[in-house]
């Protein structure tokens, strides 16, 4: 029994000296980094951030206040507020542990998207959306980025954003929906505008529509097209999944935790629907892809000239179609929300629009272009200011590939750089930069499409930002300004009269990977 006791002693006391001496290597790891990351600094002519938060232990507390606020359709706007209060355009603050750089300062953005471009990576968010999203341009970085945007870019030339005339059907049905609820009956047309883009952007991109809008309230479904298995349950499983990758980004490493059955199923449909239209296309011979796309234009039959392999066509089919069709979707929400609250710049608006096609019997839907659209510079403003209070994507991340610099943050004024040190989470708000009147005057939270025409705002630069910037920026920006132009030209040239039965401002906001309105957009078109 002795002998045990010495044993365990010694064994205790070995225990003893290697935990010791592993703090003491922790510590004298922890200060030489330290010593190392001043001593970069001061090279780059560095200064300490000036606004450090702790909120919170380590920043959990933050973490489930965010969740909260999100649920709750409030996030966004609360990002914007901590700026105001904390009197600052970049801060440190952390989040589930680990520490955040948040700026919404553009030479910051400027430098994080174009000037520092390769100092800066997704980081984890290849895992986080790699259940839905796969290998495609959002979710990759480096030379798979470099290879995927090169493939896509020939997609998105002039010829093919000029084809308008394949909405017009779209519209036609979306019309039917407006007309069960006449004299200005109040119904959500931000769910109609769900519908709408992903029923022209599947015939976009796979060359037929999922017909979300032909449903039984406005149309003999037994006409529909071919269906298989997962068609109608596409446009819902899309959605769900999307709510689960955005929960996942926000979890930052805890990615993982979010990966029930419902978020499998609905990834499964979503794979199912794409793996169908892809295999039909790779089955086809040359001459019947030729024939299929006189019709119009569509993206996957000119995608399987450049890739024969289903996986990555799927992956970068359903990359462009998150994109393109929420984004343009929130946008022509909130666009009528604010016409509906607005109604002098409703006149004006139809004002343009008369003018140029026309109304009601006479509109002269055949003058409707991609050119003469670009022409019409108040629906431009109008829509400028829409992106611009409502960003498609309010809040972006990235991590530092090195050890680096910010321009501004530091120092006692927040002029001088910050240092960035390799793996640094950075989170930059297009949203609050948007609102900053620094650069938008003190009416920076109001509508005000006029603003466009006035000499300071055409020279925001980099405090513009609702398509991101330098070489990742928006392939599709002209696509979706097009189609919300087309779109928001015919619904005006149809429905005269609008009414707005929303009294909660500013709205609620879901953030999930793109921006929307938390419960729907209530108006009336008569």
């Amino acid at each position: 029994m002795v002998q045990v006791d010495i044993v365990k002693e010694k064994v205790l006391g070995y225990l003893q000296t290697w935990y010791g001496a592993l703090i003491g290597l922790y510590v004298l790891y922890s200060v030489l980094m330290r010593i190392s990351q001043h001593q970069k600094a001061k090279k780059l002519g560095c200064k300490p951030i000036r606004v450090v938060k702790s909120d919170g232990f380590y920043g959990f507390k933050l973490m489930r206040e965010v969740m909260k606020l999100k649920s709750e359709g409030k996030m966004v706007d609360y990002n914007n507020e901590r700026f105001i209060e904390f009197q600052a355009d970049t801060f440190l603050t952390y989040v589930a542990g680990r520490k955040f750089i948040t700026t919404r300062d553009p030479e910051n953005i400027k430098a994080v998207l174009a000037t520092q471009f390769n100092d800066f990576c997704l980081g984890i968010r290849h895992a986080q959306f790699l259940p839905l999203l796969g290998d495609g341009i959002f979710t990759l970085d480096g030379e798979g980025w470099k290879h995927s945007r090169a493939m896509l870019r020939p997609q998105f030339a002039r010829e093919q954003v000029a084809h308008v005339k394949s909405l017009e059907p779209h519209i036609q049905v979306l019309a039917r929906h407006i007309q069960k609820y006449p004299n200005g009956g109040k119904f959500d047309i931000q769910e109609l505008f769900f519908r709408l883009t992903v029923d022209s952007a599947t015939e976009f991109l796979f060359g037929q529509s999922v017909e979300s809008l032909k449903d039984e309230t406005v149309y003999d479904i037994s006409k529909l097209p071919e269906e298989f298995e997962g068609k109608r349950q596409f446009a819902y499983a899309f959605n769900t999944s999307q709510n689960y990758l955005a929960t996942r980004a926000i979890s930052s490493e805890f990615y993982f935790l979010i990966n029930n059955k419902e978020f499998k199923e609905c990834n499964a449909i979503v794979h199912k629907f794409a793996d169908f239209y892809v295999r039909k296309a790779l089955e086809a011979l040359p001459e019947e892809l030729a024939e299929k796309s006189r019709g119009g234009y569509i993206f996957l039959y000119e995608l399987v000239q450049q890739t024969r392999d289903p996986i990555v066509l799927r992956d970068q089919l359903l990359n462009i179609l998150l994109a393109g069709r929420d984004t343009t979707a929130g946008l022509l929400s909130f666009t009528f929300f604010e016409l509906s609250r607005n109604p002098q710049i409703w006149s004006k608006l139809k004002e343009e629009i008369y003018e140029k096609f026309g109304s009601g019997e006479d509109s002269r839907i055949e003058e409707i272009t991609f050119e003469s659209l670009k022409k019409c510079d108040y629906l431009k403003a109008v829509l400028n200011e829409v992106l611009r209070l409502y960003p498609s994507v309010p809040q972006n991340f990235r991590i530092a590939t090195k050890d680096t610099s910010l321009p501004k943050g530091g120092g006692p004024d927040g002029q001088s750089p910050i240092f960035v040190s390799k793996g640094q989470l950075l989170s930059y708000s297009v949203n609050a930069t948007h609102h900053n009147t620094a650069f938008y005057g003190k009416d920076a939270n109001d509508f005000r499409p006029e603003r466009w025409f006035e000499p300071e705002t055409r020279k925001l630069g980099w405090a513009f930002l609702p398509f991101n910037g330098g070489p990742r920026i928006c392939l599709g920006q002209q696509f979706a300004l097009t189609e919300a132009s087309y779109v928001v030209t015919r619904l005006l040239q149809m429905f005269p009269n609008i009414i707005s039965y929303d009294d909660e401002y500013p709205p609620r906001k879901n953030s999930q990977l793109t921006m929307c309105h938390q419960n729907g957009v209530f108006i009336g078109l008569d």
